[in-house]
């Protein structure tokens, strides 16, 4: 199992990357919502990702309409959680059709994260661990290599560890980079706590 950490500009990293190089995009990219001008949101900050024509699983705002393609729409209900909403929208691109339902507890604050059996990192919309490896599980494989191009502070990469995928994240802030990147080492010093499941 491999881990490919990058710190710098996912667009300038992602246009040099082969086609075919990974087997999975999934991300949680800023979007025109909230913390939309802390996270540096633009359009055309996806576009990149068309050149890639694996499965990709991209969080976005319940609110603002996806700029790309998909095949489905799943959702994460946050289980009344939400930072303002309650759900978000998962975009599939280049997969099923058959949309689902997640329930899982954003952990949006400390009490939140304990309940869920999580842990803070400071990164404002830091995802789940047990729904990062759900959706790791449900829709990758044993051995596929799994991109991260805003990889924010690493739930990503730290699933990918536990289910024994293959990872590149990518980030572009430093600080968040070396919060991932220590996360992300940590992982790799246990064993595998989840049982790797074939995607559906």
């Amino acid at each position: 199992m491999t881990v490919e950490l990058i710190l710098g500009d996912c667009l300038d990293v992602m246009r040099g990357m082969p086609d075919k190089s990974v087997d999975a995009v999934i991300t949680d990219p800023p979007y025109p919502d909230y913390y939309a001008e802390e996270y540096k949101y633009f359009d055309g900050l996806l576009e990149p990702l068309n050149k890639f024509d694996c499965r990709q699983l991209i969080f976005w705002s319940a609110k603002v309409e996806f700029p790309l393609d998909y095949t489905a729409i799943h959702i994460w209900d946050k289980r009344a959680g939400g930072l303002g909403s309650f759900y978000e929208k998962i975009y599939e691109r280049n997969g099923n059709k058959e949309y689902r339902m997640f329930n899982f507890i954003s952990i949006n604050n400390s009490v939140r994260a304990q309940f869920a059996q999580d842990k803070l990192f400071g990164h404002k919309s830091q995802k789940p661990i047990k729904l990062m490896i759900e959706l790791i599980n449900r829709y990758t494989n044993p051995g596929d290599t799994i991109l991260d191009p805003f990889m924010g502070s690493g739930t990503t990469g730290v699933a990918c560890v536990q289910t024994g995928r293959n990872f590149i994240g990518i980030e572009i802030d430093e600080g968040y980079y070396k919060i991932a990147e220590k996360r992300i080492h940590d992982a790799q010093q246990q064993p595998n706590l989840f049982e790797a499941k074939t995607k559906g």
